[in-house]
């Protein structure tokens, strides 16, 4: 006689599931807001998990804010822009796009990333240790990259670089072996392409 299989109490993780895991992208939302206090700690509530449906959905399967930057872009008017970049199967980005929408006041929410005709930049500063050939060779890369020399001692140097988050990433990589020490970063700018505003 078979045992029946019981079925699992909660659906699998999109980690342990191929389909999930191919479902899963980074996403680059663009919130414009009233420039008021209170209104950043909402907008992270969401992604934390307080006093939303979604939040259930979307931070118990792991899903985590991976950027966050805002600042004032329109003074007359009191209006920043909040970027978010955090990463989800399309039905969960939908869901937090949807959420976002309700927080009042917020005024727009765009998807950048959907629209493959946006501009996205961070800036990061990095300390280097090293002397010697270690010295030259993180000279050497950071001209390949474009990295200017912001401080320097007879021990270490700070860059600064501007580009996209892989560049910045791919930097930080190569330095770890010649003697980095720490990383400063602003998190994405992202802006889109067309001509109208957001």
């Amino acid at each position: 006689m078979n045992a029946a299989i019981p079925t699992p109490a909660f659906p699998p993780s999109p980690y342990s599931s191929a389909i999930g895991k191919s479902n899963v992208d980074s996403h680059t939302l663009s919130v414009l807001v009233d420039n008021e206090p209170g209104v950043l700690a909402r907008v992270v509530g969401l992604f934390s998990g307080r006093g939303t449906r979604v939040v259930g959905l979307f931070s118990g399967r792991g899903y985590n804010i991976e950027s966050l930057t805002v600042a004032e872009v329109a003074h007359g008017e009191h209006l920043s822009r909040i970027t978010v970049v955090t990463s989800g199967t399309p039905e969960v980005i939908e869901q937090i796009t949807h959420q976002l929408e309700r927080i009042v006041p917020i005024h727009k929410v765009i998807d950048l990333s959907l629209t493959k005709r946006a501009i996205e930049r961070e800036l990061a500063m990095v300390k280097v240790r090293g002397q010697g050939e270690a010295r030259v060779e993180a000279l050497r890369l950071a001209e390949a990259f474009r990295a200017k020399v912001i401080d320097a001692t007879t021990e270490s140097f700070i860059f600064e670089l501007t580009g996209a988050t892989n560049k910045i990433d791919d930097f930080v990589e190569l330095m770890r072996p010649i003697g980095l020490v720490e990383v400063s970063r602003t998190g994405v700018a992202a802006i889109s392409r067309v001509p109208e505003p957001l």
